[in-house]
């Protein structure tokens, strides 16, 4: 029997545990263990807290994220918060009440446009933000003070005012997280200097393709935001590279297509299609190699090997209905892999155009509203074919 995969927890949930750790600390002056909040999905959760510090006027603590049994190069970060209370700086944004958060080593700011934080701003996305304050404010609702308009006093704490209401200045930090990034698309996004605190539900869901969907939306709202005309998805690096090369190396500058409008939908070929569908790019351009180009062609939502089946058969009648040559033809009913068959063909344009045909089409069963266009990437970092809609 199959064990059951074990869900995780996203980086907002984490900060907010961490947060919530040390601003209980604040409040008590005393070691916390564990705390448990309310996530977004509905349910809550308990984190065990690490490296707990604490002194009158700040307090710190960690959570080690785990992501269950979902590959996340998150998994096993250690989410810093440090809780303290500052004067409020001027002209400061802080929260409605009197909560200021910031990131710290490893946290990434936003640097484009299109991206659920503004440019110059940390990248911890709203749902998180608002977790984080939720947490801080559960933290310290038994202290018995309010932040905003009223004098408080700290229970334990020799830390009391009786003038302007405190500021508690929040700061989540991931010591790695810079290091974690370069394995993301966070540069690519705009996002420079670290991880996102991400998160809508709390809840990583194992084997989940929500995280790489949501990354594949947030780099086309990052290239409509940006101006760019059209963008190009790609299946993967090797053909990314070889669209950028076929696509610029004649181009002028001020038509050259720029780094955000090329989007990596890695096997997400439906997803990513209606997504472009969404946003008003209904040219785009999509770049593969032969292999998942045949996926597409044959109707696959998702290209990957465990989630669709290479059909060598449905392609040997294509060709016989097309007409295609006897030496083409030939070479696809012993063939073991798409791959052989493209290289013996050595990249014939008939092929290349029948399958891109049918590509086409099945691209618009998934969104009727698109005109694609397919770049089929040779093995040597070249594009061997770009088909064209008439017309385009």
């Amino acid at each position: 029997m199959n064990k059951p995969l074990r869900h995780g927890y996203t980086t907002g949930a984490c900060a907010a545990a961490a947060a919530k750790g040390a601003a209980l600390m604040l409040v008590r002056q005393t070691e916390v263990a564990e705390v448990t909040i309310d996530l977004p999905a509905g349910v809550s959760a308990t984190f065990p807290l690490h490296g707990q510090r604490f002194a009158t006027h700040e307090a710190s603590c960690f959570v080690v994220k785990d992501a269950g049994d979902d590959p996340d190069v998150t998994n096993g970060a250690e989410l810093h918060a440090r809780v303290a209370f500052i004067p409020a700086p001027p002209h400061s944004s802080t929260g409605e009440n009197g909560i200021v958060i910031e990131g710290g080593t490893g946290v990434g700011k936003a640097t484009k446009p299109g991206l659920a934080v503004g440019p110059g701003e940390w990248a911890i996305n709203p749902v998180p933000r608002r977790m984080i304050e939720q947490a801080v404010r559960e933290a310290i609702h038994d202290a018995q003070f309010t932040l905003k308009d009223s004098p408080f006093t700290i229970h334990h704490s020799r830390f009391t005012t009786k003038d302007a209401p405190p500021t508690l200045h929040v700061t989540i930090s991931i010591p790695d997280g810079e290091l974690r990034a370069q394995k993301t698309l966070n540069a690519r996004l705009g996002i420079v200097g670290g991880l996102s605190i991400l998160g809508t539900t709390g809840i990583v869901r194992p084997l989940s393709a929500k995280a790489w969907t949501d990354t594949i939306d947030a780099a086309l709202d990052v290239a409509r935001a940006c101006g760019c005309p059209n963008v190009v998805l790609s299946t993967g690096r090797t053909s990314e590279l070889a669209a950028q090369h076929h696509l610029n190396r004649a181009a002028a500058p001020v038509t050259a297509l720029p780094e955000e409008a090329f989007v990596m939908m890695g096997d997400h070929v439906a997803y990513s299609l209606q997504s472009c569908a969404r946003r008003g790019f209904l040219q785009p351009l999509v770049a593969c190699q032969f292999a998942k180009l045949l996926k597409i062609a044959c109707g696959h939502e998702n290209t990957h090997a465990a989630a669709s089946e290479l059909d060598l058969s449905t392609l040997q009648g294509w060709a016989g209905e097309a007409g295609l040559p006897e030496a083409i033809t030939a070479t696809i009913a012993p063939a073991n892999t798409a791959r052989e068959i493209v290289i013996a063909a050595n990249f014939d344009p008939s092929l290349l155009e029948l399958v891109c045909g049918h590509a086409i089409t099945a691209a618009q069963r998934h969104a009727p509203d698109l005109r694609p266009q397919f770049l089929v990437a040779d093995y040597d970092g070249a594009i061997a074919f770009h088909g064209r809609i008439a017309g385009l």
